[in-house]
């Protein structure tokens, strides 16, 4: 079948950063989401001032988190799974052009792609099972302060479903119809595959310009990996600076999952933008040491362009966290005692900068030494 000569099992797996997503994402959502469904069930035991202000405001932040959270996760998984069907199209091109040639429709090929919603199934099954485990201890420190009834953990199979099979489904209906539209060409084109860019042997400051120019080219050519890089650096700023702060509005343990889903997301993120990158520009790369342009020189024509979209996304975070939190304690618990005042905390934002600095210009540096080991005879004889 041509679902198995297309797209394999195997190539879903390699999607392992949709799976991420999803997983954060649900995690996350139904954690709160269980929180609202079992605390609203106890409505009626409610029947104190403090015990009813504190209860509107967790059904709030249960709402606000899981729309922002998880809306955010959701949009970027669906770019996320975007950029994959494309950039599997592009590496696969000549197959798929063959395919077209011997008669194959568009839909027929396109629902191979179908396959790619086992990698969202994975992740969302991961997240949704994950979130049981810290349930108990959440649910816990919800009501650290006994103002509410002791609410037990129950299983909402709604939840099940609206979490794990719908966004299966979703995100497997999303990928066949995308397939479809970027296949809407020409099978020659297909044939074809992707350009090729050429390097001349040029120095002073024709070098310089070449350098220049193969950089916009380069961003260009991924304009999707920009708004990964700034995701990436916005994950990084907003949870870091957000979780430093967790500790005096909510509790330690919120900061630590707030932490370590900031940090896998944003590390997930940039390892995909960077390495997707560099495995594209590979022969230009190639070509560029040949015509004996150094590494220093090649990361700045592939890597470096991406610079201010990652320091953008760290000022977009730093804005977002604050908003974020601003609004928690002024709107949402404004009727609770005992919340603490928030304001901007500028050395945690320092500190937060220079930590980032220090890790995304030593990744760069890395990924730009790497350069040195792609292999120049297995590359040009493609």
């Amino acid at each position: 079948m041509v679902t198995v000569m297309i797209v394999s099992i195997k190539d879903s797996v390699k999607l392992f950063g949709i799976s991420i997503m999803a997983c954060c994402a649900v995690f996350v959502c139904n954690m709160f989401l269980n929180y609202y469904l079992d605390l609203t069930a106890a409505a009626d035991l409610i029947n104190d001032f403090r015990a009813q202000s504190l209860y509107d405001a967790q059904l709030m932040t249960s709402k606000v988190v899981c729309s922002v959270s998880g809306g955010c996760l959701a949009i970027t998984t669906i770019a996320m799974l975007f950029f994959y069907i494309k950039h599997y199209i592009d590496s696969h091109s000549k197959e798929i052009g063959i395919l077209k040639a011997l008669g194959y429709s568009d839909l027929k090929i396109a629902k191979g792609f179908s396959v790619f919603g086992l990698s969202v199934f994975t992740g969302c099954l991961a997240g949704y099972l994950m979130s049981f485990l810290i349930m108990p201890a959440f649910y816990e420190k919800q009501n650290d302060k006994g103002y509410l009834p002791d609410i037990p953990v129950n299983f909402n199979f709604i939840l099940f479903v609206l979490l794990v099979i719908l966004p299966s489904i979703l995100f497997a209906l999303i990928a066949v119809g995308y397939s479809v539209r970027k296949l809407n060409q020409p099978c020659v084109n297909l044939l074809k595959g992707l350009a090729k860019v050429k390097g001349k042997n040029r120095s002073g400051k024709d070098k310089k310009d070449f350098v220049a120019e193969m950089r916009s080219s380069v961003l260009r050519s991924r304009k999707t990996l920009v708004f990964f890089i700034i995701f990436s650096s916005f994950c990084f700023s907003a949870m870091v600076q957000m979780s430093a702060s967790m500790k005096d509005l909510s509790s330690e343990m919120m900061g630590i999952m707030t932490f370590v889903i900031g940090v896998v997301l944003a590390f997930t993120t940039l390892y995909i933008s960077t390495t997707t990158v560099i495995r594209s520009n590979q022969k230009n790369i190639a070509m560029m040491r040949v015509y004996g342009y150094s590494s220093a020189e090649c990361k700045r024509s592939v890597l470096d362009g991406y610079r201010p979209a990652a320091y953008i996304g760290f000022v977009i975070g730093s804005v977002y966290q604050y908003a974020l939190l601003k609004i928690a304690v002024d709107v949402v618990f404004a009727g609770v005692k005992g919340v603490p005042e928030y304001n901007f905390d500028f050395p945690v934002c320092f500190i937060t900068l220079a930590v980032f600095i220090v890790v995304y210009e030593g990744i760069m540096f890395a990924y730009g030494k790497s350069m040195k080991r792609i292999p120049l005879k297995q590359i040009m004889s493609e």
